[in-house]
């Protein structure tokens, strides 16, 4: 298994812990993320991996513990300070949390409006592009309630794209979806990797996704990450509920 510790993570958590009352949702757990690398985040529901990304969005305070992101340590940072990260660090919402009144690509210009730096020919063509890149540009005039699960989150990927970022976090991106628009949602966080080099979190209980996506994977499991590493490492991991995981993903293929 890897060290868990990383000088030159994008993202580090060091032994972090959170409680919420009596529960301990997460208990002692490191992982980190390269650069450019796709962390998975695996387990059953209910295991803290939501809880994760809040940490790294700033949420949310570990108890005990350090959360470093984008090469600083954000343990305690304010509020304030967490505006500069949340520049270079965006999530895809499960729900897309989309603006209902806006047209997609309203929505998608949004981030762009916001810099006030951009002409507004300018932001039309960025909206078009990016569009364009999740698949989804014949629907720009259309209103967020007329798609489908899998095209909010296609327009809620492009719309995080928009602010430029160098990190992209997705809650259970394939989520109720149907397994055709999984696959297509699994291929474009892939093919956005490679194209924007960027550095991705994807908390999932796909192992299919996983598989796709994953440069490294930690499972977490009543609270405890069980596992740190590749794919292939965790095929070969003796934990019995890592390898009940595997085993229940190929009875469904």
């Amino acid at each position: 298994m890897n060290s868990t510790s990383n000088h030159h993570a994008y993202i580090n958590f060091l032994h972090v812990s959170k409680a919420f009352g009596e529960k301990h949702v997460l208990d002692d757990v490191s992982f980190f993320v390269k650069p450019g690398e796709t962390l998975c985040i695996l387990g059953r529901s209910g295991v803290g991996k939501s809880v994760s990304l809040h940490h790294i969005m700033g949420f949310l305070k570990p108890d005990s513990g350090r959360v470093m992101v984008a090469f600083m340590d954000i343990t305690e940072y304010s509020e304030e300070q967490m505006e500069e990260i949340r520049k270079k660090v965006t999530m895809v919402f499960q729900n897309g949390a989309l603006f209902d009144s806006l047209t997609v690509g309203e929505n998608v210009a949004f981030p762009l409006r916001e810099r006030q730096d951009l002409s507004e020919e300018q932001i039309l063509q960025i909206v078009d592009g990016l569009l364009e890149m999740v698949g989804v540009k014949q629907m720009r005039e259309l209103l967020p309630s007329d798609l489908s699960t899998g095209m909010k989150r296609s327009v809620a990927i492009a719309r995080a794209l928009a602010a430029q970022p160098e990190c992209v976090l997705y809650d259970e991106p394939t989520t109720m979806v149907d397994p055709m628009m999984a696959q297509l949602l699994g291929d474009l966080i892939r093919k956005l990797k490679y194209q924007l080099h960027l550095t991705s979190v994807v908390v999932t209980h796909d192992m299919r996704l996983a598989k796709k996506l994953a440069d490294r994977i930690v499972f977490l499991h009543e609270g405890k990450a069980i596992f740190f590493g590749t794919y292939t490492e965790m095929e070969n991991c003796h934990e019995p509920i890592v390898q009940e995981f595997l085993r229940l993903d190929n009875l469904n293929l």
